[in-house]
């Protein structure tokens, strides 16, 4: 909303402006580089061998020493060490596990073509673009097809954890965002 107001203020003869301003801050989101996680599948799977190794190691360290730090270090350090021999980190994947080199090599040869004002240079875009269309949407049903059954044979085995990180590679919980029309007008008025 915007008006102006008659009347001379500073002895000028120009009109003032009265506004009504609704800002809207953005929430900036900064992607941490945190710890890297441990590869909880491989420890299930290997949950036996982990846990008679930590036994080993952690009867050969003994408790001689008085000092509690000393022998926390110890202890801690025991555990990280045959985590990282028997289990490892985390690798992260991909966010599209669909997309091969292929896809991603006729992407890049699209690009070529797109920006070229010739009718060749249309006929191999379409072309292209059409070829990857459909290796991306097969693909990606594929995928798809076989995450419920890896989710299902885990919980088959009662494998729960393992269950609920295959549903949440499938993305059900992603986060709403918020309408871009907002900046116009807000829905409340």
């Amino acid at each position: 909303m915007c008006r102006h107001c008659l009347g001379q203020i500073l002895g000028s003869d120009h009109n003032l402006l009265v506004a009504e301003i609704c800002t809207r801050l953005k929430k900036i989101v900064s992607f941490e580089k945190g710890n890297s996680r441990w590869d909880l599948e491989k420890f299930y799977t290997q949950q036996q061998r982990v846990q008679h190794t930590l036994e080993e190691k952690l009867g050969a360290i003994g408790c001689d020493s008085g000092n509690v730090d000393v022998q926390w270090n110890n202890i801690n350090e025991c555990v990280l060490d045959n985590l990282s021999d028997l289990v490892g980190k985390f690798e992260k994947c991909a966010r599209k596990p669909w997309v091969t080199q292929d896809m991603i090599s006729k992407m890049d040869e699209s690009r070529k073509w797109k920006n070229v004002n010739t009718e060749e240079s249309r006929k191999n875009y379409r072309r292209l673009r059409n070829e990857l269309k459909g290796d991306t949407d097969n693909s990606k049903k594929e995928y798809l097809q076989n995450i419920p059954n890896k989710s299902m044979e885990f919980q088959r085995t009662g494998r729960y954890e393992l269950m609920y990180m295959k549903t949440k590679d499938l993305g059900w919980k992603e986060t709403q965002r918020v309408p871009t029309y907002w900046h116009r007008r807000p829905p409340w008025e």
